[in-house]
């Protein structure tokens, strides 16, 4: 059994956690949690295609220019190849998976953002 109590932790950006659930070359699943106010850096990768589904609290992502707001129990896919960031606008921590086909490690690309923070 794997869960955040007993996986890998890493920590990102400011503050942000990061439980690496399944790291395997064909897959990964990360549980992360960013604070409110906290973002990500506007990337894309080359080869991982990208799952995030929203745990706890609303996260914001913008995708290729677009920005979308996901609720507890919604998700977005994320194509190869697509510019995005996330973003928590809230005043509560958000929780998500990032489910990465295949394993994103060493696949990403930081690109100019275009999002506010």
């Amino acid at each position: 059994m794997i869960s955040k109590q007993n996986a890998e932790h890493y920590v990102w950006g400011n503050h942000c956690d990061g439980w690496r659930l399944i790291d395997e070359p064909e897959r990964s699943i990360i549980h992360e949690r960013m604070p409110p106010g906290t973002s990500e850096v506007r990337h894309i990768h080359h080869h991982a295609k990208q799952f995030f589904f929203v745990l706890a609290g609303t996260m914001t992502i913008e995708l290729d220019g677009a920005e979308y707001h996901l609720n507890v129990h919604e998700g977005m896919n994320v194509p190869s190849n697509i510019p995005h960031q996330v973003f928590n606008k809230s005043d509560q921590d958000i929780e998500f998976l990032v489910i990465s086909n295949p394993n994103s490690r060493n696949d990403r690309k930081v690109i100019e953002s275009k999002c506010e923070k």
